[in-house]
């Protein structure tokens, strides 16, 4: 049987894993154990499950098919961020990133193969969607980079954000599953506390993950609190308008108990103004959260620009003002592809 026409294991619970093994007159307790082999090892090959013998190894490899993610290219920045591209299966390029502070190791993962929401300043929004990743797709990059993180920091990863490629509210199934196998005590055993979710805003996917009692982290890539101004930058908040997502993020909130987080890229001259500061201050009165401004790294077609220094600063000092709390984030892997879908469209030109 030829790997095309094989199931992939990883699509299967371990409920069917111990079926299969039932129905081939096996004890039940093999699928468990090609599961722990697949979620806790993070086995890519039937090879490697050592506690089955070579007949069984065999047999998996009859039926089922393995399609880990490969690394094709990395850059490393003088900052230490490491930025890693990988083929899948069926040929699509996605991006990890490994970003060092101190013994904070975070992994900025992907969710999807390019991106449907076409944001203005998004490399990745210029692709156009190909694909919703696999569970286990998304499971591979948290792998690679904890040993990324291991191999070159000696430490392991700390924490990990779905802020890559792709809006993860709409692979939900998929990410719900990845993340029930990073966080599972039969997975990797990360803290479900250290994963944040980041989306530009799809209200009823929100209100989603609060009835879901999912217990990442969740964070509102805003950019602009102005209508106009934000849908101009991102297309989504002509369906999901500022009102419907603040009115969900407090549904989150109060199902959740957690403070959220609002990213706001800076782009001078757009969204960097006194007025806009205020903007900002009303919307984020009405649930706990903290804001991230993030300084813009720019992208090839877009025709946004990174403000000043002195700027961003007092942006923020307006907002520290009014009580927020506020971190500055300096831009990360400048002297690399840093910009979400810069590296997979550079290898993706290459063919």
């Amino acid at each position: 049987m030829s790997d095309d026409l094989k199931k992939d294991i990883r699509t299967l619970t371990v409920e069917e894993l111990e079926s299969f093994f039932e129905q081939k007159g096996e004890k039940a307790f093999r699928g468990r154990q090609v599961y722990e082999w697949l979620y806790k090892n993070s086995c890519t090959s039937f090879d490697e499950m050592t506690s089955l013998s070579l007949e069984l190894r065999k047999l998996l490899n009859r039926h089922f098919a393995l399609y880990p993610i490969r690394l094709v290219s990395e850059q490393v920045s003088d900052d230490g961020t490491v930025k890693q591209a990988y083929r899948l299966h069926d040929d699509h390029l996605i991006e990890g990133v490994l970003i060092p502070a101190g013994r904070r190791m975070t992994a900025c993962i992907s969710s999807q193969a390019g991106c449907a929401l076409g944001c203005g300043f998004c490399a990745t929004g210029f692709m156009g969607l190909k694909r919703n990743l696999e569970a286990a797709e998304i499971y591979d990059q948290v792998v690679l980079l904890n040993r990324l993180a291991v191999q070159k920091y000696d430490h392991p990863l700390s924490n990990i954000v779905l802020m890559g490629m792709g809006e993860p509210l709409l692979n939900y199934a998929g990410v719900m599953q990845a993340v029930e196998w990073i966080t599972s005590e039969k997975g990797l055993g990360m803290s479900s506390g250290r994963i944040t979710l980041s989306t530009a805003g799809i209200a009823k996917m929100i209100r989603r993950l609060a009835d879901d009692q999912v217990k990442i982290r969740l964070a509102l890539s805003l950019h602009a609190c102005d209508d106009e101004k934000r849908s101009t930058l991102m297309p989504i908040n002509r369906s999901n308008n500022l009102k419907a997502v603040k009115e969900s993020l407090i549904y989150f909130h109060r199902a959740s108990g957690n403070r959220i987080t609002l990213e706001y890229i800076l782009f001078g001259g757009f969204n960097d103004t006194e007025e806009d500061a205020r903007n900002l201050v009303r919307f984020a009165s009405h649930f706990p959260c903290k804001v991230n401004l993030i300084e813009y790294n720019p992208v090839a077609g877009a025709h946004y620009v990174r403000p000043e220094l002195p700027q961003m600063k007092r942006f923020k000092a307006i907002l520290e003002k009014k009580g927020l709390t506020v971190h500055l984030r300096r831009s990360r892997g400048r002297d690399i592809d840093a910009a979400c879908g810069q590296l997979a469209t550079r290898e993706g030109n290459k063919k």
